[in-house]
């Protein structure tokens, strides 16, 4: 069933955020009114959920997206560049990253916006004519999603411009707060919001903010800003017992397949989602969908028997996953079957016929029926002889290319209504409880308590198991350490968004692309642990009183 909050009247709400919203239009100093909706619609019944829905819709900008996912999976220790597409500098961290990156003024423009809606309704709130229950609960909403939108910016920009207050028209006035002083900020919106948050979600109001959603976001915080400029003593502390609170109190709990999370359809709404971003199949409302499925997928279709199908996605093969991530964090797949689950290893013929071989040096030709297995990914190097025998082409580890390489499945839509189409339907799984489990294990690590962060770990690596292999899947102390954190994190939530973050906060992100990843590893150094402030932002605001930029750059850009 898809929910009530669905932002059914997107293009009604998408007029409603750019009405409220000053700062982070594309020209601030030439702003055009292009909407017949008055100032006081935000105080009608219908006006003040719009709002709220509205500021909704930022989160589209950032999950499930190719803005997203290349400031959150490219250039890290377990994804490199794939053959095709835009933003390699990002991969490769070269002078293609620059200022001038129009997803980064993109991004930082859609946040600016998101945060601006919040902050209309949360001062209009008083004013507006709907029940104090449903002002409460809205105003905790945007709370959440306002702390949510800048914790993407510090970790992404670091100092940034901090506006608590609606911003009413154009403006020069800019200016960077601390990290601490956002932090503050985000971590006082998220602990006030909790109180009149609804305790989980509802089946028929899915897709709203909750307490536990503002608990596992809590505990994201808490765990980044322990290793940040803002650090205090206690926030692994608050990391862990927020993460508590999620796993104790809200009767989540983890899917006995892991492979059954990411089903499509009934698999977004399930017991181990805490928070997801909503998408659509109506063309009307989905925006630019879901888009994930293109980005993993190698080039399967120009290969002997196969050409491009629906189920088998289209394949932007942006993607391509590293040594590091296939040989070492899924090294074991006798006992872990998320390797298995999480990557796509038969293709089976969609185009009957004889061919030539391409990549497989084994045999000169392939003949295939309709069904057959065309391409098979064993993991290892099988033999000369061993391909031989199988009658179809079988990629070996060796013969990984750009182009050609496994395939992350997670995200694949085999409901899209053709084999081009790039507007995906899911849901984005924004926050799960298996990443729950390892925020807690991380941040009881951090404060000396082994015990209880193997206990944590344990949980999500037995799940993983195969059949009669719990047992193997199990660590001791002894196994315990940071390294098995970082790989741990890698095997559960490859392609979630998080790996880019997650070497940031770690203070490896340059140690970790220059033993792994080969595109990175030339260029890579400690500037790229922040973006290159758009040069928009800086053209557009108004000169310090000592002539230098009101809006600086970050060092090395």
């Amino acid at each position: 069933m898809k929910p009530i909050l669905s932002l059914k009247s997107f293009r009604i709400l998408a007029l409603t955020a750019l009405l409220l919203s000053g700062q982070a239009c594309k020209n601030v100093l030439d702003e055009t009114v292009i909407s017949a909706i008055g100032n006081d619609y935000i105080n009608t019944p219908k006006g003040f959920e719009d709002a709220s829905k509205a500021a909704y819709s930022t989160l589209r900008a950032f999950y499930g997206t190719q803005e997203g996912l290349t400031m959150s999976e490219y250039g890290t220790d377990i994804y490199r560049a794939g053959a095709d597409g835009s933003y390699k500098g990002f991969h490769f961290y070269d002078t293609q990253l620059n200022s001038f990156v129009d997803i980064l003024f993109n991004m930082w423009s859609e946040l600016y916006r998101g945060i601006n809606t919040c902050n209309a309704v949360i001062e209009r709130a008083p004013a507006a004519t709907v029940s104090d229950a449903v002002k409460k609960s809205r105003v905790a909403e945007m709370k959440f999603l306002r702390a949510h939108y800048y914790f993407i910016l510090v970790q992404q920009w670091g100092a940034v411009d901090l506006r608590l207050t609606e911003t009413l028209g154009p403006t020069k006035v800019t200016s960077r707060a601390s990290e601490a002083n956002i932090y503050k900020a985000i971590t006082a919106d998220l602990e006030a919001a909790i109180p009149d948050l609804d305790p989980k979600i509802r089946a028929n109001d899915y897709g709203r903010a909750t307490k536990a959603a503002a608990e596992h976001l809590l505990a994201r915080v808490y765990l980044t800003k322990a290793t940040s400029s803002a650090k205090a003593a206690d926030d692994y502390a608050k990391a862990a017992q927020y993460a508590q609170n999620v796993i104790k109190n809200y009767g989540f709990k983890l899917l006995p397949d892991f492979a059954s999370v990411f089903q499509q359809g009934g698999g977004e709404i399930n017991d181990e989602v805490v928070f997801a971003v909503q998408y659509t199949a109506d063309p009307l409302t989905n925006g630019g969908g879901n888009s994930l499925h293109l980005y993993f997928v190698m080039q399967y279709d120009v290969q002997a028997g196969m050409v491009r199908d629906i189920a088998n996605g289209r394949p932007f093969k942006r993607q391509r996953p590293t040594d590091f991530l296939l040989e070492t964090c899924f090294k074991d797949r006798v006992n872990d079957s998320r390797y298995k689950k999480s990557f796509q290893d038969t293709w089976l013929s969609n185009n009957p016929g004889t061919f030539n071989t391409a990549f497989d040096n084994s045999k000169a030709k392939v003949t295939f029926k309709a069904g057959d297995t065309a391409i098979f990914i064993p993991g290892y190097e099988m033999p000369l002889a061993e391909r031989a025998k199988r009658p179809y082409q079988v990629l070996v580890p060796s013969a990984y290319s750009a182009a050609l390489f496994p395939t992350l499945k997670k995200f694949l839509d085999p409901n899209r209504p053709d084999k081009t189409y790039e507007a995906g339907s899911r849901d984005y799984l924004a926050f799960r409880l298996a990443e729950t489990y390892l925020m807690l294990a991380e941040a009881q690590f951090k404060l000396g308590k082994t015990q209880e962060a193997v206990d944590a770990v344990n949980v999500v690596r037995q799940r993983a198991a195969w059949p009669g292999k719990t047992a193997e899947m199990t660590i001791t102390a002894a196994d315990m350490n940071m390294e098995m954190i970082y790989q741990e994190r890698a095997r559960e939530l490859a392609g979630e968004q998080t790996r880019w973050m997650d070497l940031k906060r770690w203070g490896n992100l340059v140690e970790r692309d220059k033993l792994y990843n080969p595109d990175a590893a030339p260029n890579v150094k400690e500037i790229h642990n922040l973006r290159p402030i758009p040069q928009a932002q800086i053209d557009r605001s108004q000169p310090a009183t000592d002539g230098s930029p009101g809006f600086p750059q970050n060092p090395g850009y």
